[in-house]
Parts: structure tokens; sequence; C-alpha cells
């Protein structure tokens, strides 16, 4: 069966969204899984000079020996899980790119968030392929152009799917998973990732 592809009709990026990557049911084995084996972790973020705890929970993976620096937080990964390499294998079959490195974020509610950002950071290259597996509660994502402020577009990131961003999307695209007052359940998404 092939599977359902979106693609974000927006200037300046690549942009693909696959709804259901991941069916629903193995979708929450592998959030459970994800939940309770991964060792995570809370750093603190400098931002305009005031040091603050991350507002999530975060891990890394990967199968290269090369550290990954955002914000003032340098992770070094630790090996891929059984796990982490049966999902990475199922989207390299999509993808056809041989991913290094996976970054997971873990969003414990509401008040867990991700800012404005770029994933622009040098040792992802010049035209950076990032794949994100949503588990979990479904979030928002948005985005906004660098330069254009008016354009703005907003996606929900449903259980199980895999939002692709490829070209040059990191450039003049900044993406954001918003805070919400809302009551809501807990989220991880797996973002997958070449380290150059």
């Amino acid at each position: 069966m092939a599977l359902e592809r979106i693609q974000l009709d927006l200037i300046d990026c690549d942009i693909t969204y696959y709804p259901n990557f991941i069916e629903n049911l193995q979708a929450n084995v592998s959030f459970n899984h994800f939940r309770s084996t991964i060792p995570w972790q809370q750093d603190d973020i400098k931002v305009f000079g005031k040091v603050y705890q991350q507002p999530r929970l975060t891990a890394m993976y990967g199968s290269v020996n090369k550290s990954y620096s955002y914000s003032n937080i340098v992770m070094r990964p630790r090996p891929f899980t059984q796990e982490l390499m049966a999902i990475k294998k199922k989207l390299e079959s999509v993808v056809a790119v041989d991913f290094n490195a996976c970054l997971l974020n873990r969003y414990r509610d509401g008040k867990d968030s991700n800012g404005w950002h770029s994933d622009d950071e040098k040792e992802l290259g010049q035209n950076p392929i990032i794949a994100s597996i949503s588990l979990g509660q479904e979030r928002p994502f948005k985005l906004r152009h660098k330069k254009n402020k008016a354009l703005r577009h907003k996606i929900i990131l449903e259980n199980g799917s895999l939002l692709l961003m490829k070209g040059k999307t990191q450039h003049f695209w900044q993406h954001q998973i918003p805070k919400t007052s809302k009551a809501i359940g807990e989220r991880i998404n797996l973002t997958f990732r070449i380290l150059k």
C-alpha cells in the first residue's frame, strides 16, 4: 500500500508530510517503549544571557561518534538501539538517504515546547535533511518565513506521522512546537538527521 504524502505548497522550502508513516497501534507501542527505556535528560539552555531549563527532555543516538551542538548544549550520541534501527530502516526505505543520528525530544505536557528555530547547525551541512517522526499526543507544528514574516503555516503532527524537511528549507524557514494551556498528553518525536 502506497504511503499517503502531502507536499506543502510553500515557497523556499521542500517539506513533505506523511500522516500514516507508522500505523497507529505500532506508534503507540513505540511511544511506550521509548518513554520507559530512553535515559532522558533535561539540559540548561542560555537565552539572551539567562540560563533556563530546556522545556522538554532529550536524548541523542547515532552510528557515528560525532557530537551535536545547539543552544550551547553539546550532545554525544549513544549507539542506536534495536528499536531505533528498525524505524531508521523503515524511514530509509521511503527517503533514500543514510541517517546517522537521531535527536529524541519528549514533551511531557503542554508546557513543554520548542521555540522558533532552524535546524541549521554546522554539523548538519549545507542543505540538511531532517526527518521528524511523531509518537503520542498530536501537536501543532508552526512555520514562519525568515524574510517575509507574513508567510506562516501550521500543520498538526499526528501520532505515527513523518514530517520531512529538506533542500533550502532551513535557510528560509523557522519552526516551533508552541506551548499550550490545554491539558494534553505526552509526545515523543524522533528527529533523524545526518551529522557531517
